[in-house]
């Protein structure tokens, strides 16, 4: 497998990974403007771009991903939740869906509360295999849903306080369930407006946020209630980001 984790503007973390011997990748959350690093880097490990996934339809920054679709002949890929939401044409991704990428496997987790179509993607490489064992899940791209040190904003829908509760729910129920050792890549580090008080190192595992993240041991009622009330400022241009994320 190759792994790539670049850091854009305003703070934003986007990826790119695939298996390099069956000449395959795959991007996530590209930045509008980004998409050359992307081919470049593809050219560099001589693979095709073959899917390019956002998170969700995103509020603080413009997209790259239909650009880099575009430009790369690749899938274009969002929750199936957007379906007549979006103005554009899309592949709809599904709860539990596996995406096979060569020797790695990308599983789809809907993780509503940042927004109602976010999703984690966890990601296996099929050649860590032991003798008689299945791939253990190596690492989870988490977007907006759980950061270092922190959790996603819940008020982008317009619903805090329901969308708080979905956030905990999705990170006891679906993330906190994840192996300990499993890595953990956000779709932020510090200085972003999509949550408060997170960390501004680019990557963690399960196990030291179960540790270390203290939205994490909260109970549900204490969650909410922290969550809703260190609500960061609306991003710059917010109403005009959703449009263009939209294609209105």
């Amino acid at each position: 497998m190759f792994f790539r984790q670049l850091l854009a503007k305003d703070a934003t973390l986007s990826y790119f990974f695939g298996c390099g011997s069956c000449h395959v990748g795959v991007a996530v959350d590209p930045v509008l403007g980004d998409e050359q690093w992307f081919i470049d880097e593809a050219a560099k490990q001589d693979v095709k771009i073959t899917h390019v996934i956002d998170t969700h339809v995103h509020a603080d920054h413009f997209s790259g991903g239909r650009k880099l679709a575009e430009l790369t002949g690749a899938h274009y890929c969002l929750h199936e939740a957007n379906a007549g939401r979006v103005q554009y044409p899309f592949e709809a991704l599904k709860d539990g869906q596996r995406i096979d990428v060569g020797n790695v496997f990308i599983d789809v987790l809907h993780t509503p509360g940042h927004t109602p179509d976010s999703i984690c993607l966890l990601v296996t490489d099929k050649r860590r295999a032991t003798a008689g064992e299945n791939a253990a899940p190596w690492f989870v791209l988490s977007g907006d849903t759980l950061f270092v040190g922190s959790a996603g904003r819940p008020d982008l829908a317009g619903k805090e306080t329901e969308m708080a509760g979905q956030i905990w729910d999705t990170l006891q129920q679906r993330l906190m369930a994840l192996p300990a050792e499993v890595e953990l890549y956000p779709g932020h580090t510090s200085g972003s407006a999509c949550g408060a008080g997170m960390s501004g190192k680019p990557m963690s595992t399960i196990g030291f946020e179960k540790r270390w993240n203290p939205m994490l041991s909260m109970s549900r009622d204490e969650f909410v209630a922290t969550l809703t009330q260190s609500i960061p400022p609306r991003p710059a241009e917010m109403d005009r980001m959703v449009a263009f994320n939209l294609g209105s």
